[in-house]
């Protein structure tokens, strides 16, 4: 068996456009298995083919494909004629040795000008297998189900399906910036916009020197994971250590979340205009800290002009920490650091910021200048997959 059949399901209702999300998954998936052992990778009448040398790479390959979003499934098979005598000696070389307790034909036809129905070809060549094998036929709880797509002039083979990654192809949803803490919720946030096809810019406020570089170690391991993914990211690395003495000195304590925050989607704004992105995300969910209440949340999206996502808005804290586990952020995610939203927060503050407070605040601070002279000083660190 020397092909992987990769079945695509949200792609197929994309109706005129679905040919630029295929072209865009191909591109992908050659991408992602560039240094692996794969030969052409191709679109076959509704499905995608990747040639693999021999199944000794299979174990490779499956955690690279897993990974591509736009995929419902896929399965390692093999390729034969449409001769009903060869397909059916074929698959039996293929099964080996095994013995199910029983066994089941399921076949499709992309080409529907076959002169046999899927139910025809299913019993044609499932009684060729079970003349050579003897096998129980069980069309309902069968042990072993064997899967057959009649091609135009060829037809494919195989014994069970991987789960994919769903969602769409990175790179047919637009470009997004996220703002990346080294916490829990925003990995998770960047990864469900990844998911809906968007190319993510990572953007990352630290307190160097002020405070270690471990948030800054964090999110480096997030970005890399995060990659895997996305196959090609940017992470932004914004100081803000001083930009928050500079708060503290002028702005009442009960708002300096809220003004911290403000400052936060200025600068990710300029960064995200620069990079050609169409909104901003984060991690924020309702309720979860005193920052998040509705009231603030509606205060600190003001300060910018572009469309703010938050994916995980109304999701509660064990449902983002299942999917963070899942992604394999988690174990990065709990790892103690020193991240610049602990730095100079207050013991108690304020959860419903009035606009009329926080304008007062900021009058007394040089807001353009504390925007333009951060975004002057990032460090930008760029991350592939693989290699």
């Amino acid at each position: 068996m020397t092909s992987i059949v990769v079945h695509v399901k949200e792609l197929a209702l994309k109706g005129k456009n679905r040919p630029w999300f295929v072209k865009l998954l191909v591109r992908n998936l050659r991408t992602a298995l560039a240094d692996l052992p794969v030969g052409s990778i191709r679109s076959v009448q509704g499905r995608i083919e990747i040639e693999i040398a021999s199944e000794s790479g299979w174990a490779d390959v499956r955690d690279r494909v897993r990974r591509v979003f736009g995929i419902a499934n896929f399965s390692v098979a093999g390729r034969a004629s449409l001769d009903f005598d060869e397909l059916a000696a074929a698959i039996v070389a293929d099964l080996g040795g095994i013995a199910p307790a029983s066994f089941r034909v399921r076949a499709r036809r992309s080409d529907k000008r076959f002169p046999l129905t899927s139910p025809q070809i299913e019993r044609e060549v499932g009684g060729r297998i079970k003349e050579v094998k003897g096998w129980h036929v069980d069309l309902v709880n069968a042990e072993l189900t064997i899967h057959l797509e009649m091609m135009g002039d060829h037809a494919f083979y195989y014994f069970g399906k991987e789960a994919g990654a769903g969602g769409l192809p990175t790179g047919t949803g637009g470009r997004v910036a996220c703002l990346l803490s080294g916490g829990i919720d925003s990995p998770v946030a960047a990864y469900r916009m990844m998911r809906r096809g968007c190319s993510v810019l990572f953007i990352h406020f630290h307190s160097y020197p002020i405070l270690s570089r471990a948030s800054q170690e964090k999110v480096r391991e997030i970005a890399t994971l995060l990659t895997t993914y996305q196959l090609r990211s940017r992470l932004v690395m914004v100081p803000f250590g001083e930009l928050q003495q500079q708060v503290l000195l002028a702005v009442p304590a009960e708002l300096r979340v809220v003004i911290y925050r403000r400052l936060m989607m200025r600068i990710a704004e300029k960064l995200a205009r620069a990079w050609r992105a169409r909104a901003l995300v984060t991690g924020e969910v309702i309720g979860q800290v005193a920052s998040q209440t509705l009231e603030n949340l509606t205060a600190i999206a003001a300060a910018a002009s572009l469309e703010i996502l938050r994916p995980l808005v109304g999701m509660d804290k064990d449902e983002i920490v299942e999917q963070a586990q899942r992604l394999g952020t988690y174990p990065i995610s709990i790892i103690p650091d020193q991240d610049c939203c602990q730095l100079f927060t207050p013991r108690h503050p304020a959860t419903r910021a009035r606009p009329e407070e926080i304008e007062r605040a900021e009058a007394a601070l040089p807001i353009a200048a504390m925007v333009d002279a951060a975004v002057a000083a990032v460090e930008v660190v760029e991350f592939r997959f693989p290699g």
